[in-house]
């Protein structure tokens, strides 16, 4: 079934955007940040807060990155003009990480310099392995410029246990995750279930240190895992949050809100939908074997 799966979503990456974006629509706001700003008040209006995201990462020029930094300011004034619960999350290689680091720290510094204005928080997302260290660096030189900045770590990295420890001593602020890039055996845990344990690991040291764990997942397994951690060990709700996509698994995400748990969605939006889009069908390809059901007619 996996080499079918695969085989579908191949098929529909070789379909022209138009196609894809049956698919993209349902889990992206939209391409202007005026969506995004309507998907959140519809998301705090049930209690659910949220985290803006301007697509895009891997810029090639300091120009385009100057613009991601624009972008992500707009977002931050756009929250507090409209009263959002929401914070803002950013790719290190959307603000040039990957071509000049300290020239994309310069960048970001003026970010957090708009977040402190507004006392908000900004989330560091984390990339492929190939700049991994560099946004651990990203990370660590923002949080000594202005404390209120969380990073992002991969339960399926065969590293990630090793940095969880190293991190929790510093008093991070998490978003835990399985993984969305393909990454080699090498360095990547491939059995689901073992990355399912490296998960509820990496959680438990973190909970267990007193960290801040945004619990980012829509696996039903880890979020039982996690409801059983958080009261074997009585952690405190302002602890905790538990994070999920705009638009995937609603239903789970609105049961764990009305079980009186802290929810937030991440809600992506822009014109670099594309790559993002392909993402999620390499993570779930089961959608893609839907997306070609309804363009094709089959039942």
């Amino acid at each position: 079934m996996k080499a079918v799966n695969n085989l579908i979503v191949g098929l529909v990456k070789s379909m022209p955007k138009q196609v894809v974006h049956i698919f993209a629509k349902k889990y992206i706001a939209g391409e202007k940040l005026d969506d995004g700003v309507k998907v959140v008040k519809e998301l705090n209006s049930k209690g659910i807060c949220a985290t803006l995201d301007v697509l895009g990462e891997s810029v090639r020029t300091k120009a385009e990155a100057r613009e991601a930094k624009e972008d992500c300011l707009k977002v931050l004034d756009a929250i507090e003009e409209n009263k959002l619960d929401s914070n803002l999350s950013i790719k290190p290689t959307q603000l040039g990480l990957a071509i000049d680091r300290e020239f994309a720290f310069d960048l970001l510094k003026e970010i957090l310099d708009r977040a402190k204005k507004y006392d908000n928080f900004v989330r560091i997302d984390m990339e492929d392995s190939s700049v991994t260290d560099d946004i651990f660096w990203f990370y660590e030189q923002a949080k000594t410029y202005y404390p209120k900045v969380g990073i992002v770590v991969q339960s399926y990295l065969k590293r990630n246990i090793d940095d969880v420890k190293r991190l929790s001593l510093n008093g991070t602020n998490y978003r835990l995750c399985k993984g969305i890039y393909v990454e080699p055996e090498e360095i990547a845990f491939k059995d689901r279930q073992e990355v399912r344990d490296k998960y509820v690991e990496a959680l438990t040291i973190m909970l267990r240190n007193g960290n801040y764990v945004g619990i980012a997942t829509h696996d039903d397994y880890l979020i039982d895992a996690a409801y059983k951690l958080i009261d074997e060990l009585k952690i405190p709700k302002d602890k905790f949050e538990f994070q999920m996509l705009y638009g995937v698994k609603e239903s789970l995400r609105d049961k764990i809100n009305a079980d009186g748990h802290k929810v937030r969605v991440y809600v992506p939006y822009g014109d670099h939908w594309y790559a993002y889009s392909i993402r999620r069908l390499q993570e779930n390809p089961q959608v893609a074997w839907y997306i070609t059901k309804s363009i094709f007619s089959l039942n």
